[in-house]
């Protein structure tokens, strides 16, 4: 099964103020990930700086993808995550550092031998994870959560991974806000 593309619509104003559309059609930037295949990821913007600046300015999706978001910005993107496979669970964490490599952040993932999923990954951001078509289960360190069209996740920085176990894919829409550990926080995370 394959999902529809994304239709996606960008405003601004011309030289008088007017309200205008700026884009309309096609999302630029689709990329599916080698070592995940079936992992797509649909960029549909992103922002820099708080407050983020309103402009008229350059498609900031074009280019190469990034996993979090710019500082101080946001990143809103469509995944669509295929089933997870017997050959993927068993061998699937060799390859994590070239899936992360390819979306800028090999930092990211954090699995080891004892994870309990190849995908587990975190960034210094919140991130807002909700599923549009399919189902999912959140992965953390010592819990899951089953997910269906219409879930939210508000994922705060936590070690998690998305664990597709459906036997069909699904499509998750993410907006990721930059963020900062509060200190204690931080510092339990490096003692890990």
């Amino acid at each position: 099964m394959s999902f529809p593309p994304i239709h996606r619509v960008v405003t601004g104003h011309d030289a008088d103020g007017k309200a205008i559309v700026t884009s309309d059609g096609a999302l630029p930037t689709v990329v599916e990930l080698q070592a995940l295949p079936g992992t797509v990821f649909h960029e549909v913007w992103s922002t820099v700086g708080a407050p983020a600046t309103v402009d008229n300015g350059a498609d900031p999706t074009l280019g190469p993808i990034v996993l979090p978001p710019p500082v101080r910005g946001t990143r809103m993107r469509f995944v669509d995550i295929p089933p997870d496979s017997a050959e993927f669970l068993a061998h699937g964490a060799a390859r994590m550092k070239d899936a992360f490599s390819q979306i800028g952040d090999v930092a990211a993932s954090t699995v080891k031998a004892e994870s309990p999923h190849p995908l587990m990954h975190r960034t210094e951001s919140v991130d807002y994870g909700i599923v549009i078509d399919g189902e999912m289960t959140l992965v953390l360190d010592d819990s899951e959560v089953a997910l269906k069209p219409g879930s939210v996740v508000v994922q705060r920085g936590t070690n998690h991974a998305w664990a597709n176990r459906s036997g069909r894919p699904c499509r998750m829409l993410f907006v990721l806000v930059d963020g900062a550990y509060e200190p204690a926080i931080a510092k339990a995370i490096a003692s890990r």
